[in-house]
């Protein structure tokens, strides 16, 4: 027995130094690692490793700069990959942390794409095509000689379109519903916000017939003339005219 304690003793003590070995900590992944790493993850489209990586750098505040841009390139990462929810709240708080950033026209025209990727058809909620309209023209007002700037005026005028789609459809559908007040609210906001609505002929037309139904004639025959002179081809100047005659 006293044998066997004294093979046992040399093998417990090398297996107790080899555990002491494997428990020492590595060497930590330094901020700027984690940041180059976040960069090869994003040059081979590894979006979410990447993202992974570029939160570690902005969490280990190792210095404002790295993770200034550590922030930011989380919100490219986002952004290329599509996430564009969570890019616009990504890019949202950078501009707030930094307004004066020189990259903020750029930042802009980024946030304001984001939104626009987001933007629901007529019928839905509008908030994001509110907000794209607020980002585009934000960078316009504050950056007109940004070379986005002209793209973003176009982009405007897209989601300006949106909204007056929007406006006819509720108009619309309070006209359905007979709520002929709220129907003429709707319709009329769209003629002073959106005076140059492409297809505001619509919006006249729906006006002849909310006040033809509450009968208020001369404000219908107002919108007749609207329609009649801006829109003399338009398909709504005849329907627009038998509702008038008929009542």
């Amino acid at each position: 027995m006293k044998s066997s304690y004294k093979y046992l003793l040399p093998i417990l003590v090398c297996l107790f130094l080899a555990a002491c070995s494997g428990s020492k900590a590595k060497p930590q992944t330094s901020a700027e690692e984690y940041f180059q790493k976040g960069e090869a993850q994003f040059e081979s489209n590894l979006y979410d490793d990447a993202i992974a990586s570029w939160e570690k750098v902005r969490d280990t505040f190792y210095s404002p700069e790295l993770s200034m841009l550590a922030e930011l390139k989380i919100a490219e990462a986002y952004y290329v990959s599509k996430r564009y929810e969570e890019a616009a709240i990504a890019f949202q708080d950078f501009l707030k942390q930094h307004p004066d950033d020189f990259r903020a026209a750029t930042i802009l025209y980024r946030m304001g794409l984001c939104y626009y990727q987001q933007i629901l058809s007529p019928d839905r909620d509008q908030t994001s095509t509110e907000n794209a309209l607020h980002s585009f023209e934000e960078l316009v007002r504050r950056y007109p000689d940004d070379p986005n700037a002209q793209e973003a005026g176009y982009l405007i005028q897209r989601c300006k379109t949106r909204l007056a789609e929007h406006e006819v459809y509720v108009g619309w559908f309070y006209l359905k519903q007979r709520r002929y007040q709220a129907a003429i609210t709707r319709l009329q906001g769209i003629v002073k916000s959106f005076p140059d609505y492409y297809y505001r002929d619509e919006a006249y037309y729906y006006l002849v017939k909310a006040y033809t139904e509450i009968g208020r004639p001369e404000e219908a025959q107002q919108y007749l003339k609207k329609l009649t002179d801006e829109f003399p081809g338009s398909d709504y100047t005849d329907d627009a005219r038998d509702l008038i005659v008929k009542d």
